[in-house]
């Protein structure tokens, strides 16, 4: 076991005052899930230390941080995603430096949880809870901070574009890293019910004046819209709201059923939490990638295990668009260039 560094925020002056890190943590589960009382499920917290928490915080720094209505759920605040965003980016500077600052106290292996870094995913997200310690960042952060040895596993997506492929097999070794199938899922356009605007391909975003919402810069999904970009022949500016962007494929869905935005990418079941329509534009293969010599340790074996099991199954089933059918399988970096059907 490792005590490593974190990071802690607090308030200016000489009255400062600790910011609360289940804060944080609360932010980010609302970012992801859309509303306040599936946030924390996943942290243990009762509605009411939620919203007390919440409430307190707001007071503390003179501003909500979170915006909730009526059957809409809750949204992040401007404040709650600018704190957010200099979490993530002081993460980045300490982050390297991480394993070097730490200090080693003893090591006992399959006693703690697998730390994975992790491209979103509905699938991953409500599976992984009790498994897995998951951080979700960009698919290609998350294979960065694998390779830095900062996480256990790593989970990602590739859009269709084979130069991504060789980007990826780069922050890889082929000797002693392994592939672990996951699931195959439906990425596609996600627009209001009944698509009032009659939208077919990616083109028509442009072509018919709609706003959109993006993924964040790294994303897999993000390398997937810039693909689309190109085979439609559209520059960026040509979309409206482009530089707008959310960091999940939840967040994506929330903003088109709140209607701040007409079109987004997301995976097919982000459009069936919110009842929104899925026209369907790629299907790609969910990774996770680990250490060959880790694969006997006693937590990735419960791991693999678990992707074996009928429970994996129907949780796939009700999120609607994935297939688990060869989840587990153990594989060379090599098949990462096969074919998700």
């Amino acid at each position: 076991m490792k005590i490593v560094p974190d990071i802690a925020w607090r308030t200016a002056g000489s009255d400062s005052s600790l910011i609360d890190a289940r804060v944080l943590a609360l932010l980010r589960e609302i970012r992801i899930h859309a509303t306040l009382r599936a946030a924390i499920a996943p942290l243990g917290m009762s509605y009411r230390g939620a919203w007390d928490l919440l409430v307190t915080h707001a007071r503390l720094l003179g501003a909500p941080l979170v915006e909730m209505k009526r059957g809409r759920g809750a949204r992040l605040a401007p404040l709650a995603e600018r704190l957010l965003a200099a979490d993530d980016a002081a993460r980045l500077v300490l982050d390297p430096e991480r394993d070097r600052l730490s200090v080693r106290v003893a090591a006992t292996e399959g006693a703690a949880t697998l730390r994975v870094a992790a491209s979103h995913d509905l699938l991953l997200a409500e599976f992984g809870r009790d498994l897995l310690n998951l951080v979700f960042r960009g698919s290609l952060e998350s294979v960065r901070a694998f390779a830095h040895g900062e996480a256990d596993l790593a989970g990602f997506h590739l859009s269709p574009d084979p130069g991504q492929v060789a980007l990826y097999r780069a922050l890889l070794q082929p000797r002693t890293d392994r592939l672990i199938r996951f699931a195959t899922r439906e990425q596609g356009l996600l627009l209001a019910p009944g698509n009032p605007k009659k939208v077919r391909e990616f083109a028509d975003i442009p072509r018919k004046h709609l706003r959109f919402v993006n993924r964040q810069r790294g994303s897999g999904t993000r390398q997937l819209i810039d693909q689309l970009l190109r085979q439609a022949g559209v520059e960026a500016a040509d979309i409206k709201g482009f530089g707008e962007e959310e960091f999940t494929h939840v967040a994506v869905a929330a903003t088109i059923a709140a209607g701040k935005a007409d079109a987004g990418v997301a995976v097919r079941a982000a459009a069936t939490r919110f009842n929104l329509e899925f026209v369907p534009l790629h299907r790609e293969q969910y990774w996770l990638v680990a250490r060959h010599r880790d694969l006997e340790q006693a937590r990735m074996k419960r791991l693999l295990a678990a992707l074996g099991t009928d429970a994996l199954k129907r949780i796939a089933k009700r999120l609607t668009g994935y297939n688990v059918a060869r989840a587990g399988e153990v594989l060379p970096l090599a098949a990462m260039q096969s074919d998700p059907a």
